[in-house]
């Protein structure tokens, strides 16, 4: 009898040496832990279909499908035939498989009426969806939809076919087969929930959710075996959240309360506007925060343009009110200067200590970049060092040694998922002791992402948009399509610079050279062109359809006095038309700008594209997104771009991108190079059940904040939250 296997059995001792190397080096598996949590993507069921007709170009899938008819036809271009194989879902869409060369043994395996799983990457060619050289398993005889399954195919025996996260190396079957092997002799660890928990919530035990879950008896136990491991990653995030926040409310900080008569009095008298119920609201709730003598912990979100900087800015100046500083970290040099003269702008007399004309309590605000000049670059640092400085604001030149502050008593993070954890540790650190730390967004962040990666975050949201903000009217142009539609968009670009007013043209990639953190690589394998990019698309606008218009250009790889010189020229109203990368995505802000037209629309994410039309209708003309796209109609690229164009809402539209993107980015996985460890666990879907695991967290954590008397739970949270996934979801 074989020796039972346990969560650290090698693969190589239970499915052989070849097998466990493929699945280590293209699925990143293991042991016998890692293959049982390695969970079906998805279960078909004979008789029911696949949507076929919602495949995208370029996905690798594997499709449940029944064979229609197969053609065979001599290769214009070479010696051999090409085999030609239709296979259909039953709802009336169709899959072209094409096997090149003299394979008559294969027309005879794949006659009409068989089913069987075909995987491989989608293309298409003259119009048709298809798939090349497609590894493939037929389930069995039989032409009616109910096909007999083959008594050697053990591991598709069950009326729930499981489809596994695959490789092509690795196809579904493969792994199936591989998880029969293991779940034969495997023994489950200890169940690690709580005995009250799993009574409380009726949940099953781990080891018949393991099985289940592989190789499901039925749709009832199967949805018992998902519901319980979608409680273990639930459960694991918030005992962790919930832990240390319990442990950062006996932190010491220095309380930094209101001061009568200070900065902050002044600066609100002097505001040329008033500000919105909602922020003075946040405004309220950040001072009680930062008077407290613990650390503030909170996320300020808000939509594009709903006044975020303004209320930063206020708790900046409670804090110097208070004796401290406060410094900023800006993700670009570009939106770090923005915030530098704006702020200089609204404290006017107030932010100019030194200068003739300066108000009387007045601090200086200055700007530390990775641009500055030697001279100017050791002024700063010693206005920082001897605390002349009240407000630093800074991109990651902030983080180096040699940047000492004398009282860093808040660090505000702006639009902090542009940081890795490091960075924002790395600025904490150069206070003597923990600073306030409030983190702003402008991506609306939906109410089950708050929960679970920011849970040990007060949450604060602005909603309300300032008086004076215009609307943003969005239209899709489908350029391939209704080319009209395109040459429309640059005589609507001109008419608006007619009006006086000026324009954004948005590129996804810069050009030659090296890539870059704004940009993805030049693609792509699936017969699409490289995505459009900023050098090459500028000069063609100039000689085309923007000829004669006053064009500038800003990305990434310029040097950051040319990027500033010509973001000053743009709001200065010197140039008609910026074509620029993704690098004006956050802060930028010119109220002259009216139109946007985005090239390769379907290359941005849902949020990214929110984001960048934010930087229109910011005054008092009404603003223009073109979403320009050669995505065809019905493809979930061109759905998403319909759905970003139908609404201004970024809450929903936050939603949308949770919905399409994998739920692993969400926590980090990205961040740490790990896998995510969140396999099942859907954000989107499973509120109810995140919100039911904080409850039995806290209650937990209250009785027992370290977890002492439930070591096998101990054990298991550190498993599925590693020490760096732990940081960072402490962090945020």
């Amino acid at each position: 009898m074989s020796e039972p296997a346990t969560v650290d059995t090698p693969l190589k001792k239970l499915v052989g040496d070849k097998t466990a190397k493929a699945l280590a080096s293209h699925l990143d598996l293991h042991t016998a832990g890692d293959l049982v949590y390695h969970f079906p993507r998805r279960y078909d069921e004979r008789g029911e279909h696949t949507d076929i007709r919602s495949l995208d170009v370029g996905e690798q899938v594997t499709v449940l499908a029944q064979v229609q008819r197969t053609t065979v036809r001599p290769m214009r271009q070479r010696r051999g035939n090409l085999l030609e194989v239709t296979v259909g879902d039953g709802s009336g869409g169709v899959l072209t498989l094409t096997f090149f060369g003299n394979q008559a043994w294969r027309e005879r395996e794949l006659r009409p009426g068989r089913w069987g799983l075909f995987a491989g990457k989608v293309t298409e060619f003259r119009g048709k969806r298809q798939l090349n050289g497609p590894e493939y398993v037929l389930l069995g005889e039989g032409g009616d939809g109910e096909a007999a399954v083959s008594d050697d195919i053990e591991e598709f025996a069950g009326a729930l076919i499981p489809v596994y996260p695959a490789a092509a190396a690795v196809p579904t079957w493969v792994i199936a087969r591989c998880v029969r092997v293991v779940l034969d002799t495997f023994t489950p660890p200890d169940d690690p929930l709580p005995s009250a928990v799993r009574a409380g919530r009726k949940l099953v035990g781990l080891g018949a959710a393991l099985t289940e879950i592989h190789r499901p008896s039925s749709k009832e136990a199967l949805h018992q075996a998902r519901r319980r491991l979608k409680w273990d990653e639930a459960f694991a995030v918030q005992v962790t959240l919930v832990q240390r926040k319990h442990r950062a409310a006996d932190w010491p900080a220095r309380p930094r309360p209101a001061r009568p008569g200070g900065l902050l009095e002044a600066f609100d008298a002097r505001l040329p506007y008033e500000l919105t119920a909602g922020q003075l609201e946040v405004g309220v709730e950040i001072a009680a925060d930062l008077a407290a003598p613990h650390p503030m912990h909170r996320l300020l979100q808000g939509e594009v343009g709903s006044g975020k900087t303004v209320v930063a800015l206020r708790a900046m100046l409670q804090v110097v009110d208070a004796g401290g500083q406060a410094a900023l970290l800006a993700p670009t040099e570009v939106l770090a200067s923005q915030h530098h003269r704006g702020m200089l702008d609204l404290l006017g007399p107030l932010g100019r200590a030194g200068e003739l004309g300066s108000a009387e309590h007045a601090t200086r605000v200055e700007l530390v970049t990775g641009s500055l000049g030697a001279a100017a670059r050791r002024r700063a640092l010693g206005e920082v060092a001897s605390g002349a400085a009240g407000i630093v604001l800074g991109t990651h030149a902030l983080l180096y040694e040699g940047v000492d502050f004398a009282d860093l008593g808040l660090v505000v993070v702006d639009e902090q998922h542009r940081f890795g954890v490091e960075q924002r540790d790395a600025l904490r650190a150069k206070a003597d002791q923990p600073p306030h730390v409030l983190v702003m967004t402008a991506t609306p962040i939906p109410r089950t992402v708050a929960m679970t990666v920011y849970g040990d975050l007060e949450v604060s949201t602005l909603s309300q948009l300032p008086r004076g903000r215009s609307p943003i009217a969005s239209h899709v142009v489908p350029a391939a399509e209704k080319p009209a539609y395109l040459d429309r968009a640059w005589r609507r670009l001109r008419e608006e610079v007619t009006a006086g007013h000026q324009a954004y043209v948005v590129c996804p990639r810069i050009g030659d050279g090296p890539a870059s953190d704004e940009e993805p690589p030049p693609e792509d394998d699936n017969g699409r062109r490289p995505p459009l990019a900023v050098t090459e698309v500028a000069p063609l606008l100039a000689e085309g359809p923007l000829n004669g218009l006053r064009i500038g250009v800003l990305h990434g790889r310029l040097p950051a006095d040319e990027k500033d010189a010509v973001m000053r020229s743009f709001a200065a109203g010197n140039l008609d038309v910026l074509v620029a990368t993704t690098v004006i995505e956050v802060g930028v802000d010119v109220p002259n700008a009216t139109v946007m037209i985005v090239l390769d629309a379907d290359r941005f994410g849902v949020s990214q594209l929110h984001q960048l039309r934010g930087r229109v209708g910011r005054g008092a003309a009404a603003g223009l997104c073109l979403l320009v796209s050669e995505a065809a109609e019905g493809s979930s690229a061109r759905e998403r771009l319909e759905a970003v164009a139908s609404t201004g809402d970024g809450f929903k539209l936050a939603e949308l991108d949770l919905e399409q993107r994998r739920e692993g980015d969400v926590l980090g996985a990205t961040q740490s190079g790990r896998r995510s460890h969140l396999r099942l666990l859907s954000l989107r879907r499973d509120a109810d059940l995140i919100r039911d695991a904080r409850a039995e967290a806290i209650t937990l954590i209250e009785d027992d904040p370290e977890l002492t008397r439930s070591p096998a739970l101990a054990a298991s949270v550190a498993a599925l939250v590693d020490e760096d996934r732990a940081e960072y979801l402490e962090k945020g």
